[in-house]
């Protein structure tokens, strides 16, 4: 027996409480459960029990065993006075209150149905890919798909949070906070980290004054980048993008010594860092004051057009420096457009809604359930168990379902475990 399955007992009140006693013998009636605490104190505050005649107000304890309050020293901590009932699953030794009365308990292990430990017991012991592997499929589609948007908003919370740091290292500035999201999503997964050390490394004050021309912002970000080195590359306009980063890195007081290495090898040519800060500087250029103008748009198609743009005209005819290749405008693909809603627009959306204090979710909803669900193999995975509704907001919840919860054994905070556990 484990903490975390009497503390999802108690709080899911999975027991039979309709003839309750302590270990003393005398009636216990649940009038509030209370609130679970997931910090330092008891577990539940603010519950309301009825012991024999007496209604007590204040908080409960839950132990394997009772002499797990002194292991834990709780006797000499004042924060633990006001308990009211000790709740445990094996009774082994009185425990006593400063004033040497004894605190009542009770004991849960008879009030507990054998089939819900041996169902718990047996979720926890499986090998397979996910605990519930052999069972998701029985889990109720009405539960799942609600259960898949609460992982959904809970991994936008999360992604708030790490907005929130943005913001504060960028005196919130929002269209600050744009620039470092989505120059990082813009290196997808191989060159996102090096591209966010290349967002950081740049003050978007200094971004800002060069949005007026494309070539100087493109110096910037190659120069800082470490793109305009070599020695041996001979074309104009490689030579004119290092003379504009060498006058702004003079200018400006540029460092790129926290700059990561980019990553060419094993990308297809269209992904190449070279076509993505070219796409990037030219979105920049095209579109001044971005971010209030993300803000404007809410349907997909309307930022398909919005971000249906290529790259500067060197690079139309160009992967890399020094070499030609047959003409393209480069533009940004819908595939592409995708994961920047996904992984910075909507984040943006949802965090500046909530700093204004206002609710957009059914919009988010909305536009998440208009794009297409992403391909990998957690996704491919769970689509073999059950059929599941084919959008981007059930692929992101999934993943959020698979790497917080399932890889953590976190059955019985999970409404799918939940399901499964109590099930008859």
């Amino acid at each position: 027996m484990q903490e975390d399955v009497l503390h999802y007992i108690w709080k899911h009140k999975a027991f039979e409480s309709s003839n309750l006693k302590t270990t003393d013998g005398e009636d216990v009636a649940i009038v509030q459960l209370g609130q679970h605490n997931h910090n330092a104190g008891p577990d539940f505050f603010n519950a309301r029990i009825r012991i024999g005649e007496q209604l007590w107000a204040g908080n409960v304890e839950i132990h394997i065993k009772s002499s797990d309050w002194y292991v834990h020293n709780h006797e000499i901590d004042k924060a633990y006075d006001n308990v009211i009932l000790h709740v445990v699953w094996e009774h082994d030794t009185e425990i006593f209150r400063k004033d040497n009365s004894v605190l009542p308990t009770l004991e849960l292990k008879d009030y507990v149905s054998y089939n819900l430990i041996s169902k718990y017991r047996q979720l926890m012991r499986s090998k397979s890919w996910i605990n519930c592997e052999a069972h998701f499929s029985e889990v109720d589609d009405f539960l799942l798909n609600n259960w898949l948007e609460r992982l959904y908003i809970e991994r936008l919370e999360r992604k708030s949070d790490i907005i929130s740091q943005l913001l504060k290292s960028s005196n919130n500035d929002w269209e600050a906070v744009l620039f470092k999201m989505l120059l990082k999503n813009f290196g997808l997964k191989v060159n996102g980290e090096a591209f966010f050390s290349l967002a950081t490394s740049i003050d978007f004050a200094v971004f800002r004054k060069l949005q007026g021309d494309v070539l100087d912002m493109e110096a910037l970000l190659f120069g800082q980048a470490r793109l305009l080195t070599s020695e041996t590359i001979e074309e104009n306009h490689f030579y004119d993008l290092r003379r504009r980063y060498e006058f702004q890195k003079k200018k400006f007081n540029l460092e790129n010594n926290g700059v990561l290495p980019l990553q060419f090898f094993r990308l297809r040519p269209p992904n190449f860092p070279t076509i993505r800060l070219s796409q990037f500087a030219n979105l920049y250029a095209l579109e001044p004051n971005l971010f209030s103008k993300i803000l404007d748009l809410n349907r997909v198609e309307e930022f398909y057009d919005f971000f249906n743009k290529g790259v500067s005209e060197f690079w139309m005819t160009h992967y890399t420096f020094g070499k030609t290749s047959k003409i393209s405008k480069k533009m940004l693909t819908k595939t592409f457009i995708d994961l920047l809603i996904i992984n910075t627009i909507i984040p943006l959306k949802f965090s500046y809604a909530k700093a204004q204090e206002k609710t957009i979710v059914d919009v988010l909803f909305q536009l998440i359930k208009s794009i297409k669900m992403e391909k990998n193999s957690v996704v491919s995975k769970f689509l073999d168990l059950k059929p599941i509704e084919k959008h981007a907001l059930s692929s992101q919840a999934l993943l959020q379902l698979k790497n917080n919860y399932c890889d953590n054994n976190k059955c019985l905070h999970c409404a799918i475990g939940n399901s499964l556990i109590v099930k008859n």
